[in-house]
Order: C-alpha cells, then structure tokens, then sequence
C-alpha cells in the first residue's frame, strides 16, 4: 500500500487557540481510500503550563459531563503523547492527509502541539476541510455546508459523543462516502497520481 491515507483527526479543546489555552484530548482514525480503518491513535492530554480555559469552552464543557470525564482520565504529557503520534503517522503504510471538520481549527491545534512538542508535523503545512469538500461537492453556500444539511447517505450510523476518537472514526467514514461519490463523479481522476513533492506546497513557487 503506498497512496494516501486519510487521517480523520478530532480535537477537544479548552479554548479557541493553543497556547493560552489547551488541548484536552485528540485522536486521529486512518482510512484507506476505500474506508478500511487501518489504525487509530488518541491521547488526552495534561493542562499547558500557564493556560487557563475560556470562559466559552468552560461553559460548554458542563454540560458534556460524560466527554469531559473521558478526556480527563489516564492523561499524558504533551511531549511523550505527540512525539509517539508523529511517529505513528510516519509509519502508516501511505502518505498521510491529515481530515477533519473543520480543518481550520483541529489542525490549528495539531500543528502547534507537534510543532511545540515533537519538532516537526508528517503532513507538512495542509490539511484537507470536509467542509470545503461539501462546499463543493453540493452547491451549497459555504456557510450552509454544516451536517444537518450534507446528504444523508454520506452518514454511517456511527456515533458522535466529543470523545475524540469516537467523533474521529465517524468523521473519518463521512470523507470515505464522500471521497467515493467524488470518485464515481470523475472516474478518469487519478487520486494517487504522484504528482509533486508530497510537502502540500507548490513546487513551482
């Protein structure tokens, strides 16, 4: 196996950026191509030295006793958690795209916990926006592409709780769906073409 595997992350936060505010937990659900989930990786994580909650996120965290519970158990130090994570991405059987929902904020949080921690992030500066995708696979506004209104067969009947990996696996198997009706769309689009350096920059620039 040496195409792309789709790395399906969810973040659960204490605040709106990283930094004065913390990561509470993430994980991450790797997919092939054609939905097979080969491996998963979560971690909850201890407090940032020096970060305090935002009010928002504190509010919202009461009334999610049972999520809260799950990310506050069995914690680790940021450094041990995230340089054991760069180093399961790097040895998933593929060149990695980091997924999620949206993309702006997990992968805000992602890379600046490996950047700050491990010292370097497998999928280079890019991450992939189911959002984005919806914008364009429906016609929809761009604001208006939120779940409750993405077709239903683009849905499993998986289970979506804030805890990480749980919301990771169900996000991870929504881009698989969409991934394959994108795909019968545009037969002759050639996915694993290797074109590029693989970085996500433009090597013309």
């Amino acid at each position: 196996m040496n195409g792309e595997i789709y790395v399906s992350t969810d973040v659960e936060a204490d605040g709106p950026i990283p930094g004065p505010h913390s990561m509470l937990s993430f994980a991450s659900a790797a997919y092939t191509e054609d939905k097979q989930l080969i491996s998963t990786f979560s971690a909850n994580l201890e407090l940032l030295e020096g970060a305090a909650p935002h009010p928002v996120q504190e509010a919202w965290w009461k009334t999610q006793p049972d999520a809260w519970a799950a990310c506050r158990k069995e914690l680790r130090q940021p450094a041990e958690a995230l340089i054991a994570y760069v180093e399961w991405v790097e040895a998933l059987p593929g060149k990695p795209v980091f997924v999620a929902m949206p993309a702006g904020f997990d992968f805000t949080f992602m890379f600046w916990y490996m950047m700050r921690f491990a010292g370097r992030c497998p999928f280079s500066w890019s991450a992939l926006d189911i959002k984005t995708l919806a914008f364009a696979m429906t016609g929809l506004p761009y604001r208006k592409c939120i779940k409750p209104r993405l077709p239903k067969h683009w849905f499993d009947d998986l289970p979506h709780t804030h805890v990480a990996l749980d919301d990771a696996i169900e996000q991870g198997a929504l881009f698989c769906n969409m991934l394959a009706e994108l795909c019968a769309q545009r037969p002759d689009a050639a996915l694993n073409a290797d074109d590029g350096d693989g970085s996500g920059r433009n090597v013309a620039d």
